[in-house]
Order: C-alpha cells, then structure tokens, then sequence
C-alpha cells in the first residue's frame, strides 16, 4: 500500500457505497471520522474530522484518510463512534454515567476481543471523564472510583469485594494518578493458531494486588495467579468488629 502505484489505483477507485447509511458512513462518512491519535482522543470536535482536516489540507478526504492510516507503519487508527455522538461530543454518556441506575460493567477482552478492547473502559473513567475533560464538566474521583469497585461488584451480587475494609477480599490497584494514561490500540497476534485481538496498553498502575498477592508491578507480570473462578455470587464476610 505504500507503492504510489497501489495508492493512486486504489484512491482511484469510486467508494464501494452499500446503500445502507450506517456501513455507508463508515466507508464514506468523513465528517464522522477522526484520528484517534496517542494518546487517544475519544471526544473530537468537528474541526478534528478527517473531512474538516482535509479540506485544511487542501486534498480530498479519501486521499487524507489513506495517508492517515499509512502513518505509524501502518498501524494508525481512525476512530468512529457509531452511536450516541450526535450531538458531537460526549455529554449523552456524562448524562448516563450520571444516571443514579447506571452500573459500568464493560470490560470485553473475551467475545469480541479482535474489534475492540473494553478493558480500556477503567481507565478512560480515571484518566478522562474525572482528569482531562475539558469540552464539558468532569465527575468526581471519588464517585468514579465508587462506581467501578463498589457499585458493580454489589449489582452482581458480590459482597466480599468492593470496598477497603477488614475481611474484604484484597484487590487493589496502585495507580500514580497523575501519569495515568490510555496508550492507542493496536492489533497483536498472540492468541492460539496466531490469532488476533485488539490490544490497548495504559501506563500509571504501579501495582495490581488480587487476594493480597502482586501480579502486575509497573506494568510486568509477576507471574503470581491467586485468581479463581467463582460461580454465583459471594457472600460478605463474617468480620468481628470491635
């Protein structure tokens, strides 16, 4: 794709429209379409779209687009949010995650682990909507915080985990706040056979403590595994208080 003869036959070519307006956005849909850059910027203007940035530029915007994706080896990443992001910013999802019957949840590395990676979903919450957001207000640390450990872990009925307190168990993350940060995703072949999986990396976790025991340091593995499965919800412990 780098050869300019591949270029110029490709961007030749007329866009392979489907007739369906949501794919046909995706294919040909410029002003929806932005870099997603790194560190990821997951709440563009219009004026960062990838039409508004080639008509900068002076080019058409499948020629902007292509040499876009060319960039980082190839490995660049053009973002599209499907859905919710009419109004051009994120203020529907502050509004949600606002909602007092809104729970987070995501954290989808398994089912669909070769288009997206929703392990990100934490620390987005952390590093963005309560550090970094500036194009409308942010959330409390406090309440983030509560939302992701405490408030799910009692919606799927595990009261043994959740809050820092005598006979809970110990899962932990360290997290240097102020460095904490989303990396841009990227495509690895390490699953069984080569498969492959969407991959996104985040620095600013000194440590993650499960059942007591260290298993991430700065970002190594430390090969320790005290996880287990559990099936079904998980009473509170039984804790004599004093």
């Amino acid at each position: 794709m780098r050869k300019p003869e591949v270029r110029a036959a490709i961007l030749a070519e007329p866009l392979p429209l489907m007739g369906d307006a949501f794919m046909d956005t995706i294919i040909g849909g410029y002003d929806k379409l932005y870099e997603l850059g790194d560190p990821p910027n997951y709440e563009p203007a219009p004026e960062d779209s990838i039409a508004a940035m080639a008509a900068a530029a002076g080019v058409p915007p499948q020629q902007y687009c292509y040499d876009l994706m060319m960039k980082n080896d190839g490995s660049n990443v053009v973002y599209f949010p499907c859905f919710g992001y009419g109004a051009n910013d994120l203020s529907r999802q502050v509004a949600l995650l606002e909602d007092e019957t809104t729970v987070l949840s995501l954290a989808d590395t398994g089912a669909h682990c070769g288009v997206l990676c929703d392990a990100s979903v934490p620390t987005q919450m952390l590093s963005y909507y309560v550090r970094d957001r500036q194009r409308g207000h942010r959330l409390a640390l406090e309440q983030v915080v509560k939302m992701q450990t405490h408030d799910t872990a009692r919606c799927v009925g595990l009261e043994d985990r959740g809050t820092l307190e005598p006979g809970m168990k110990a899962d932990l993350n360290i997290i240097d706040f102020d460095k904490l940060q989303l990396e841009a995703p990227g495509i690895i072949f390490d699953l069984p056979a080569g498969g492959r999986r969407m991959f996104q990396g985040a620095r600013g976790y000194l440590a993650t403590i499960v059942a007591g025991e260290v298993i991430m340091e700065n970002g190594k593995y430390t090969g320790a595994v005290p996880g287990k499965l559990i099936r079904g919800s998980q009473p509170a412990p039984e804790v004599a208080r004093v």
